[in-house]
């Protein structure tokens, strides 16, 4: 290693050692500007003394004290490259800006990416977590409408078109029961125009008999050269894979939600900070996207503080206030339940007023929609009625808005709930389905024909009427709203002001809507693929009111606690669709005249007569696999397994809190960092105004700190050792 000589020309070193003359070549090396006269060191030549002595004579010579000395001498020992070869880096710089290159071009791709971009910059990352997960919901039914197609829908529709009809043999016996077979939905040849239209948002009619319900499909096997193609057996297995497809997406989406919650402990540590020094985008270009980023980082931070508020409010209560506001809210919560309960009631009532009706024409179709319309309005009334109670119960406005959730997703999947055992009580003459109306057919086959087509029906209005009261509410409540707002001047208008975008309602309605979905994807195959449709125009109907009819919530709420919420709340609906699905799949007969499973006591028994057509050695294995032989080990592995990863969750979660404490740690040697800067910087300032008195003759030099930019230094003081630990 050498070191280079210092320019002479220039700056002549001296004739003896001076502690000024080394103040001067430190101040030289590490100034602001960059002079040919600073001591510059040529870390890959070797020393030119090297043979002689371990340490270069040359370093020797220069006039700097022992502890820079000592760092140079140690830095030189390591003997790193740090230069690397050329082809090397130009390979890197060429790779790393193909991959910028590429995650540019495929930011084209994702669905919707720049409009949710821009929501989260003008009204926070709150409201746009509900876009998120209405693009998460689009693309999860858009997947699975191409499953049940897929292995459902085309090939209906290739062997109906073959007629390929070949049916499958008769499994049980129908002695007694040819009264229940009769089903033949198709209308009438001359119809009137308007009943199209009753037909189209009813389901009835020629809606009824399509691919759109369970009704239509066949019970037929194809069998032609080798080629075996079973429709019952695929319909049932469609929909099991559906659920189960639905259950790994939203787990996956909940695992990378999960994970950012453990990594910003919710918020509460270090927020600020990770807000203030690596919240910010450096890679932003133009005015439009650093303004959407600054307002976004605006809003969380008004949470944080909104948060940091109310803490210290219900930190600072009294013992007598704390039990009168606990008495408060357990009273808040009693009547909550009371009008939910009276939404549960209105709910059943109508559903049997409505299935006990057989009026025809638009007063029909007003009593088909009578469940439709009591669930929509007791959704909507109760909430709000929830939202203005919880604002009495002075909560976080975290906590209020997942406490509303909580209500919210109570109301809207017990009333669908509530709906279901309606009709289920309806359908098998509640539970009876030996004696009474299903003594012949084991259904209430006089009301109920084929009762699969009809829930869902009940399921298909229920989509379409969600959807066409988003419509209307954006047109005939939304805009005329915000025109009345901004051009009336009165005191009543001004008070009551433009709506705020709740997200809470919001994403209670799509849970609601999925729900609805995954019930009726059994009765009515392609209601996924109508709810993707719904979801895509709810996403630029919600855009539209969002930017011009809606202001920023005076009350937001933290968007990574509430992603997680939103899937959890999501994956309670699935679990009350899959309790239907199973319930009916194993429980409920079949109806005689129409449907895949038609020949079946349950809908089920299509899979162990698929199992007998298959040969010696798969039947084998498959009974191996649901024998104690496996069950009993796969069990006991299951369990170790668990244990496994219990003990493993425990010892990451201990070093989590650990790792939390000890950021809690470095905040607070920052903070007193920052507050020993500010006092030094103070303390500079005083120093710079005072005169400058000139130093004594008889004072020795050794007392001057070492000037590092023209301020004291005391890093290089030559009494400091410079390892003290």
């Amino acid at each position: 290693m050498e070191l280079r000589e210092f320019n002479n020309q220039v700056h002549p070193s001296p004739d003896y050692p001076s502690p000024y003359s080394s103040q001067h070549s430190l101040r030289l090396r590490t100034g602001p500007t960059q002079d040919t006269s600073a001591v510059q060191f040529d870390w890959s030549s070797p020393p030119e003394d090297a043979e002689d002595s371990n340490e270069p004579q040359n370093l020797r010579e220069l006039p700097l004290h022992m502890s820079l000395k000592r760092a140079v001498w140690q830095v030189q020992k390591m003997k790193v490259p740090v230069v690397s070869s050329s082809w090397n880096i130009k390979r890197s710089k060429t790779f790393h800006r193909f991959c910028e290159v590429a995650k540019y071009i495929l930011s084209y791709f994702v669905l919707w990416n720049r409009g949710i971009q821009r929501i989260g910059g003008h009204f926070g990352g709150g409201v746009q977590s509900y876009f998120l997960f209405l693009r998460f919901l689009v693309i999860l039914n858009f997947l699975s409408s191409l499953l049940i197609a897929a292995f459902v829908l085309i090939p209906s529709i290739v062997f109906r078109s073959m007629k390929f009809n070949s049916t499958i043999a008769l499994t049980v016996n129908l002695n007694g029961t040819e009264s229940c077979l009769h089903y033949d939905p198709k209308p009438d040849a001359l119809m009137v125009f308007y009943t199209y239209f009753l037909d189209l948002v009813s389901g009835t009619g020629f809606m009824e008999y399509s691919y759109l319900f369970y009704g239509y499909y066949n019970n037929s096997k194809i069998e032609s050269n080798g080629f075996s193609y079973n429709i019952p057996l695929a319909y049932l297995l469609t929909a099991a894979f559906y659920f189960l497809f639905c259950l790994i997406c939203m787990i996956i989406r909940m695992g990378g939600t999960a994970r950012l919650v453990v990594v910003t402990g919710g918020g509460a540590v270090g927020g600020y900070s990770m807000l203030v020094f690596t919240g910010w985008d450096h890679g932003l270009q133009g005015d439009r996207t650093t303004k959407l980023k600054q307002n976004n980082l605006r809003h969380r931070l008004q949470v944080d503080l909104e948060e940091e508020r109310l803490k210290k409010k219900a930190a600072s209560l009294t013992l007598g206030q704390t039990v009168s506001l606990y008495a408060l809210r357990v009273f808040l919560n009693l009547v909550v339940l009371i009008l939910i309960g009276a939404a549960f009631y209105g709910i059943a009532e109508a559903t049997q007023f409505s299935q006990s009706g057989k009026t025809t024409g638009f007063v029909g179709l007003l009593l088909q929609y009578l469940p439709s319309m009591v669930i929509t309005a007791s959704n909507f009334v109760v909430p709000l009625l929830c939202d203005k109670i919880a604002l009495l119960e002075k909560y976080s406005p975290s906590t209020t808005v997942i406490l509303a959730l909580l209500r919210a997703v109570f109301l809207r999947l017990v009333s669908l709930g509530v709906l279901l055992y309606t009709l289920w009580e309806q359908i098998t003459c509640k539970g009876e389905i030996n004696s009474g109306n299903c003594e012949p057919c084991s259904y209430y086959y006089d009301q109920y024909k084929c009762w699969e087509t009809r829930v869902g029906q009940e399921m298909y209005k229920l989509t379409l009427f969600d959807f066409l009261i988003t419509i209307t509410t954006l047109i005939l409540v939304e805009f005329p709203r915000r025109i009345v707002v901004d051009h009336c001047s009165c005191k009543l208008t001004q008070w009551v002001g433009r709506q705020e975008f709740l997200v809470a309602p919001n994403v209670l309605a799509l849970v609601y809507s999925q729900t609805v979905v995954w019930t009726g994807a059994l009765f009515c195959p392609l209601l996924p693929f109508i709810n993707t449709i719904k979801f895509i125009f709810f996403f630029y109907c919600k855009k539209i009111t969002l930017f011009q009819n809606c202001q920023p919530a005076t009350r937001n709420f933290r968007s990574t606690t509430s992603n997680f919420f939103f899937l959890l709340v999501l994956l309670f609906g699935w679990m009350l669709s899959s309790v239907v699905l199973l319930y009916s799949v194993s429980k409920i007969h079949p109806s005689y005249g129409c449907g895949p499973f038609r020949i079946y006591p349950a809908m089920w028994e299509v899979v162990p007569e698929a199992v007998k057509m298959l040969s010696s050695t798969s039947k084998e294995f498959l009974f191996y696999i649901g024998s104690q032989k496996c069950s009993i080990p796969l069990f006991i592995f299951s369990c170790v397994l668990l244990c496994y990863v219990n003990v493993l969750t425990s010892v990451h979660g201990k070093s989590v809190a650990l790792l939390k404490s000890q950021c809690k740690l470095e905040q607070r040697d920052k903070q007193f960092l920052v507050r020993q800067i500010e006092e030094l910087n103070a303390t500079m300032q005083n120093l710079h105004r005072e005169p400058q008195q000139p130093l004594r003759e008889t004072e020795p030099f050794y007392h001057t700190s070492p000037q590092w930019n023209q301020y004291n230094n005391y890093a290089f003081d030559p009494n400091e050792d410079p390892n003290p630990y």
